[in-house]
């Protein structure tokens, strides 16, 4: 088993979690921060959207079950990549879509699925590609939350279309 990591932000990590986790080969998704400005974040901190930090997902994948190319396929089908720093009603710099690379192999491989993805958007594209230069992990109330809220609110209504759209389109991938 070859366990690799990819961190992503598509919005709220509950919503990006809750596919990811679903996906054959991926092993775990953690709910985290990536790329601000002050040590040891937290949820209330990140909110303001002044911090600099993403909401991300960082997901633990044996890259002989799932590709990395079919992980970026994935998170570009199931959020939309095309709205600067929003998802739906969740608006703010900590909500934009993202990837946090941290080598040349997911550089070029993330500049190849927004070429890929692009042909399914009527608008450009807005995902940023940032160098990883810090995650951490979200509060431990956030982990799991989706499996451990299944019928909170917002969940209902956001999530499910998401793993609609991952079953419409990868359910050959799901376990």
């Amino acid at each position: 088993m070859a366990q690799k990591e990819l961190i992503v932000g598509g919005g709220c990590f509950w919503c990006t979690e809750a596919v990811f986790e679903l996906l054959r080969g991926v092993s775990d998704v953690e709910s985290g921060y990536a790329n601000g400005d002050i040590p040891n974040p937290n949820y209330r901190m990140i909110c303001g959207g002044d911090t600099g930090y993403a909401e991300v997902i960082k997901i633990t994948y044996d890259n002989e079950i799932i590709d990395l190319d079919t992980l970026f396929d994935v998170f570009f089908a199931t959020h939309n990549p095309t709205t600067l720093n929003r998802q739906g009603a969740d608006v703010g710099t900590q909500y934009r879509s993202c990837i946090c690379y941290q080598n040349d192999e997911e550089l070029e491989a993330a500049k190849k699925a927004i070429e890929r993805a692009q042909t399914d958007y009527s608008t450009p594209i807005v995902t940023t590609l940032e160098a990883l230069k810090n995650y951490y992990p979200a509060e431990a109330y956030h982990q799991d939350y989706y499996r451990q809220n299944p019928m909170q609110g917002y969940c209902n209504a956001v999530i499910p279309p998401k793993i609609a759209k991952l079953m419409e389109k990868f359910s050959e991938k799901v376990d």
